[in-house]
Parts: structure tokens; sequence; C-alpha cells
């Protein structure tokens, strides 16, 4: 007969604290009769509805994973962020995910495809195989037949006009607009948008505006019109870069007829942009509030924006701030986004890690590939990863990640179809020696499969030789 004071105890713990854990009495038996006592366990899966991705590593199970199956009962937020070195396996998942997503009908794609190869985007096979034109922004062929995206858009709003050019302003400045170069750049704009109708608006009518403000604008202010035009001459010079400059015929135009937005995978090609000059974080805004304005509607289509070299946004105080804006306005209109970046550190420490910190904390599902050791800390301490995963990521091999979709942790193993192989490897230079090692890492999983089935059938063995009667799950 339990003690009274013990049974007391318990009952206000549990009141307190909940149900206390059962005690379990112990258990003598052999080794050989634990192998089939305790059997292998797994966690549990994400659910069977949605995209599969492969397999979990440790229990063969399959792995399928879909943001807008999950969210609201197991995601507090669609947005998904994938790190990892180069050569293990990001591309591969992204290209596979986006290719099974399609198979749905309500669903939307579209990429933001910073790597090439050949003289075309790494998307281009896909592209081609689904009988779609990448939109390919280069500024050699923009003033001939290449794409414009004008930021003046009649479809933009006028104040997502303001906010995309103070962005790209900011972005090239590297600081923001003080108040006087603001007013100057507003009072342009509404001029620009008030008298001219017969036509869409450009940036050259807003850096003309800048040259030569109107009196009115300064009379407005009860200023000199000489300090309106020296407070706009800074901006003024910026976006002639994008007229006149390195940029010249990509934005200075109206926006190109004819890009379907009904598409059900539409591809920017960046690849001739040099990815480490100002002038990719200034495409990556310029498409992100373009998108915003044209492409998400209230249609309850779901829609996924997959961006690589996403540091480019993350690592830009000016240009995260409207991502962060995107990311919480498309949330309501089923907007799943995913951020491809190598290294977490490129971002965490940079300019702007307020505003990363804000977008990482959105992203509920984190996929790592294989990192160095210290990569590996610094990543898990940032995402608050369990110990063991942090220690198993400079281990593992191309094609295994480590999975954290809001706190439920699993290794990995991506699959790739014999029909996707030839549309995801698009590094064609080493073309044999990646189909060898996925074909190495293919028959490895075949092998660690049969090891498992046998290491079953000797727990069977085990569990009938010493009970006769018992069963294995």
């Amino acid at each position: 007969m339990r003690d009274p004071l013990t049974t007391l105890t318990d009952a206000f713990t549990s009141f307190l604290f909940g149900k206390v854990e059962t005690t379990r009495l112990p258990v003598r038996t052999s080794t050989g009769q634990a192998q089939a006592v305790y059997l292998p366990t797994a966690a549990p899966g994400l659910g069977d509805s949605g995209v599969i991705i492969g397999r979990e590593v440790y229990s063969g199970k399959g792995y399928i994973y879909d943001p807008f199956q999950l969210y609201g009962q197991q995601l507090p937020a669609p947005h998904w962020l994938v790190l990892g070195e180069s050569g293990n396996g990001k591309s591969a998942l992204e290209k596979t995910y986006v290719l099974r997503q399609l198979r749905f009908r309500d669903r939307q794609v579209v990429v933001l495809d910073a790597q090439g190869e050949d003289g075309v985007g790494e998307w281009n096979l896909i592209a081609q195989e689904l009988g779609i034109t990448p939109i390919r922004l280069d500024p050699t062929v923009a003033l001939d037949t290449g794409i414009r995206l004008n930021p003046l858009d009649p479809s933009i709003t006028t104040t997502g006009q303001l906010a995309l050019l103070r962005t790209i302003i900011e972005v090239a400045m590297g600081h923001g607009l003080d108040e006087r170069s603001g007013f100057a750049l507003k009072v342009a704009h509404a001029y620009v948008n008030e008298t001219i109708v017969e036509r869409q608006p450009v940036l050259t009518d807003i850096v003309e505006q800048l040259r030569h403000p109107e009196p009115e604008s300064a009379e407005a202010m009860n200023v000199a019109i000489e300090d309106v035009r020296a407070w706009g001459l800074d901006v003024a010079l910026v976006l002639d870069r994008l007229v006149d400059g390195d940029l010249r015929g990509m934005f200075d135009g109206p926006t190109t007829v004819g890009i379907d937005l009904d598409a059900p995978l539409i591809v920017f090609d960046l690849s001739h942009i040099d990815r480490n000059s100002i002038a990719m974080p200034i495409l990556m805004a310029i498409v992100g509030v373009w998108l915003e304005h044209t492409w998400i509607r209230p249609d309850r289509k779901k829609r996924i924006f997959l961006v690589e070299e996403a540091w480019h946004i993350i690592n830009s105080p000016f240009v995260a701030q409207l991502f962060q804006r995107l990311l919480k306005f498309g949330r309501r209109l089923g907007l799943s986004f995913v951020a491809v970046v190598h290294h977490l550190s490129d971002v965490v420490d940079g300019a702007a890690a307020k505003e990363a910190a804000a977008i990482l904390k959105m992203a509920s599902t984190r996929t790592i590939y294989a990192q160095k050791s210290d990569e590996a800390r610094a990543t898990g301490h940032v995402l608050g990863l369990p110990r063991w995963a942090v220690e198993i990521i400079p281990t593992l091999t191309p094609g295994i990640a480590v999975w954290d979709v809001n706190g439920n942790v699993q290794v990995v193993k991506h699959l790739i179809t014999e029909m996707e192989r030839p549309l995801v490897y698009t590094d064609r230079a080493m073309t044999e020696s990646s189909l060898t090692e996925e074909d190495s890492l293919l028959a490895a999983a075949e092998l660690e499969a049969e090891e498992r089935a046998a290491r079953m059938e000797r727990y069977a063995a085990h569990a009938e030789l010493n009970d006769p009667d018992a069963t294995v799950a």
C-alpha cells in the first residue's frame, strides 16, 4: 500500500505539471531477446498527403512534404529555407520539388534562376520540357530583343512604385534616403504620374523631372527651386544607371507584352547578371515587387516563389524589408517562399542581420545539406537544431539532408526518378561523374534496405526461438 504522503505529493504534482511519467518495472532478459523486445523505432512522418521527397534514412519510410497541406496544423508558415554547400544536392531537390508540385493543377511556380551554363540558366531544360520560354533579363540584348520590366508599370500601385524606386536607390547607394532626397523623389514621381497619361511612365521621365523639377514642387514647401534640384541630383544619378548604365534597357521602357503570368512555371533567367554586383539585389527588388502586384492574386491558387542565391536578398536591408512584406502579404494568398542559401553565416553576420533574422523566423521548414563542422555548429545555434542533428551535418553524403519541419527533425534521402534525372543534372561538363555518384548513392541505399531487412529477420528469428508465440510487428 502506497504511503498517503506520496499519494498526496503525486496528486499535487500532477495538478501543477500534468500527468507524471509512468514508472515501468525493470525487465530481465538476454542480449539476444532484447533485440526482438526493443525493436527499432522512428519519429512519425508528416502525413501521407503532398509531394514525395524521398525516404527517411533511419526507418526507410517514405518522406512526404507539402507546406500547403501542413500549413495551419503542423506549420505556422509555409516558407522554406534550403542550406548547404555546392555539390550536395540542393539544386536537384529544388527542381524535383517543383516538377512534382506542378502535377497539382492549382500550383504555380516562379523561379529566380541566378546560375547558368552554356549561356542559359540552369532551369532552361525544365522550361523547355514544359514548353515554357524563360524570361531572360540580359543587359546585352535588352535594347534590341530583350525583356523589359517597368518599375512604373500601371499594374503596380502608386505606393508600390514609390517604395520600389526608394529601394532601388537605397540598394545602389548603400544607405537610406535622407528627407530632402526622399522629398525630391516623391514630387518627381507624383508629377510624372499626374502628367503622363497617354503611355506608360518610364524611369527616363523620373530622371528628367529630378534634373528639372517644376516650380510648383518648390513653392509647395516654400523652398528655392535650386534646392529641390540639388536634393534630387544624387537620386537622378543612381536612376540614370538603370537608364544609361550597365543595366540599360531592362527597366527603362514599358513592360514587355506577352509575359504569361498564368503559366504554371515562370522562370526569370538572371544568369547573365554578375551575381556579385549591385545589379543583382536591384534585380531581385524589381522582380519581387513586380510579381507582388501582377502575379499574386486572390484566386485560390497555391504559389511557390523560389529564389536561388537568396543571400542577395537577405543580405541587403532594403531588399529584405520588401521581401518581408511580400512574405507576410503572400501568406494570406497561398504563397510559399523558398530561399536557397549556401552559408547561413553569409546573412546572419551581414549588413541585414535584423532583417535576416525576421525572414529566417518566418521559414518554418529548414533543410540543411552537408556543411563543415564550424558552419554546422553556427547553423545549429541560429536555427535551434538538436545536438545530434548538428553532429551529423558534416558527415552527410550528397543527396541526404537534415529536415527540420517546425521542430520535427529527420534525416532524409532525396530520391530522383529516371525521368527527372536528365532534367535536374545541369552541370553537363560533369554529367558522367554526377550520374555515377547518384548511381552509387542509389546502390548504397538499396544495400542499406537489404541490411535492414536482414536485421528484422534476425530479430524475428530470435523472438521465435525464445518465444514461439511471439510476433514481430
